[in-house]
């Protein structure tokens, strides 16, 4: 089960990212974490573009709505996304296992 917290009209998460794969994808769950596989590499922010853009385009919110609060530098980040609910989250979560 993916662990989340959702207050003040946005949702916070867990996600676990896996870069250099062969394409970007929601990958299920890990260790109570949504797994991201993103084909960018972790170089000059590239993953966490990437990371940005997929979370946004699975959620449906724009890409300014999705924040990644810690773990800039780690494969192990929090994410922020502003208008949406855990009901979205765990539909997208399910929809990848």
């Amino acid at each position: 089960m993916i662990k989340f917290n959702e207050e003040g009209g946005a949702l916070s998460f867990t996600i676990r990212v896996v870069p250099r794969a062969s394409k970007s994808v929601i990958s299920g769950e890990h260790d109570g974490a949504l797994k991201v596989r993103v084909a960018a590499p972790p170089v000059e922010g590239a993953a966490n573009e990437e990371v940005t853009r997929l979370i946004a385009r699975k959620f449906g919110v724009p890409t300014r709505a999705v924040e990644i609060v810690s773990g800039h530098t780690s494969k192990t980040k929090l994410i922020r996304v502003r208008g949406a609910t855990a009901a979205h989250l765990l539909r997208i979560a399910s929809a990848q296992q």
